[in-house]
């Protein structure tokens, strides 16, 4: 009598082991891609909040809104002194300025912009409805795209 394995059991064997190596890298494969996700939607946010906090703090306390239009509002500030934000090139490799100075920063891209203003209210106020995308989504079928809309009451007393 001979002691061994058939060839048929090898290969039921290996067969079995194929298998359960390709399924473990299509889970360790959809994990790296789920943290991916998960990153890129945490810096689109991050980048969008610090934005919209710089905009909201500056514009509360403004005298007034000079100018506004789709792209871009101007306002004096307490102290008399003009200052400006701007969606730039939205779309493409869009951003947010303040003035000249970039507030959202090259990780992200602002795909969508638009800054309305309400004069005639009291107290003035303007809104700026908002989307930006993660540039660096590679791993990921799509960039984590991030909405907000934000209303600015300005305290003009």
């Amino acid at each position: 009598m001979k002691n061994g394995f058939t060839l048929i059991e090898i290969l039921v064997v290996i067969s079995i082991f194929a298998v359960i190596g390709v399924l473990s890298t299509r889970a360790i494969m959809l994990s790296i891609q789920g943290s991916k996700k998960g990153s890129s939607s945490v810096t689109a946010r991050e980048n969008l909040s610090y934005s919209l906090a710089v905009i909201e703090r500056l514009l509360r306390n403004a005298n007034q809104i000079s100018s506004c239009t789709s792209s871009k509002i101007t306002y004096l500030d307490e102290g008399g002194v003009s200052g400006s934000f701007s969606c730039v090139a939205p779309g493409g490799s869009g951003y947010i300025a303040s003035g000249s100075a970039r507030l959202t920063s090259t990780e992200v891209a602002v795909t969508s912009c638009l800054i309305s203003c309400d004069l005639t209210s009291e107290p003035p106020s303007a809104t700026i409805d908002t989307t930006v995308k993660d540039v660096d989504t590679a791993g990921t079928k799509e960039g984590t795209q991030i909405s907000v809309s934000s209303k600015i009451l300005l305290r003009t007393y």
